[in-house]
């Protein structure tokens, strides 16, 4: 039996992906129930949907294309859920992210979410895709794969229309997403200083546990975790350490900071998730400056915040 190795699958699907014509850039990648859910938010309707709809056999089956219609029309949001999501969103453009770490090439995985977020953005009027390099871990990143990743988003993207009104780039921040390419390193300052602001407010501290230790408080999928014996310090003990974090008085490991939510929460990652742990190693963006660097589920909302990203 004849495999394909992965390059060479990798190679034809991005070639059927970009054989595409215009009219289907969204076909696949941007399923019909996911765009009525940003419409119903947004009050933005998209363009260049595949129309399906049921198909008549006889007239005994009209009860149930009914039914099949009211299912692909009804929306997935509630009323209150509408009302909230057109509150956030506002007057501001639909705006996605295709946001990989730069720690090794794309594969096909992220070959798909290239053609659904980029498609997306497409199928709403005025609508942008941002181009993010998640690099906040010096220690698996580096500039041969942030080159690489641009390179591939740029090839799998060659032919389809830029995004309207989008400000023309140059060097390595031009491309098919809209405006420069933005990282998250850029908002280290600002995800600092959201860390300090949820010390101040008691919602985070200083962990000293060992990840062993931390393995075994967090408890399992049916058992409740147990509260660190570090969870209480004060304010200012807290706000101490994390300046000497950021100052390098740590090993790598030694402390950690850690949101204080819940746990006994059953969402086993919303027992106490980490925010920044300390990394004695120099950044491909900003050198050494920091020897904290934030983690991924912490950052990506800020960042989110920071580029207007709706959707």
């Amino acid at each position: 039996m004849f495999i394909l190795s992965e390059s060479a699958s990798l190679f034809v699907t991005l070639v059927a992906i970009v054989s595409l014509p215009s009219s289907t850039y969204g076909f696949a990648y941007a399923p019909n129930f996911i765009t009525k859910i940003i419409q119903d938010g947004s009050g933005i309707a998209p363009q260049g949907l595949l129309e399906i709809t049921p198909s008549a056999s006889s007239d005994d089956s009209n009860d149930g294309n009914d039914d099949a219609t009211e299912a692909l029309t009804a929306s997935a949001l509630s009323e209150e859920e509408i009302v909230s999501e057109k509150e956030r969103i506002g007057s501001r453009p639909i705006c996605t992210r295709f946001p990989p770490e730069p720690n090794g090439y794309l594969h096909l995985g992220h070959a798909k979410a290239v053609s659904f977020n980029f498609a997306v953005a497409r199928m709403f009027e005025g609508g942008r895709c941002n181009m993010r390099l998640d690099d906040t871990n010096p220690s698996k990143e580096g500039q041969e794969y942030v080159d690489s990743i641009l390179e591939d988003v740029r090839w799998i993207q060659s032919g389809t229309p830029p995004f309207a009104d989008a400000p023309v780039e140059t060097g390595e921040n031009a491309g098919p997403w809209y405006g420069p390419v933005h990282k998250t390193s850029d908002s280290f300052d600002l995800l600092y200083d959201c860390a300090v602001a949820l010390i101040k407010s008691g919602d985070a501290y200083i962990e000293s546990l060992s990840a062993e230790e931390m393995r075994e408080y967090r408890g399992t999928l049916t058992e409740p975790g147990k509260e660190s014996p570090y969870r209480n310090r004060s304010v200012e003990e807290n706000l101490e350490m994390f300046e000497n974090m950021r100052a390098g008085q740590y090993k790598d490991g030694e402390h950690i900071l850690r949101a204080k939510i819940d746990m006994s929460s059953p969402n086993i990652n919303m027992r106490d998730p980490a925010l920044y742990r300390i990394k004695h190693e120099s950044h491909q963006e900003t050198g050494d400056k920091w020897c904290i660097y934030p983690m991924y589920d912490f950052s990506h909302p800020v960042a989110d915040a920071v580029e207007g990203i709706t959707h």
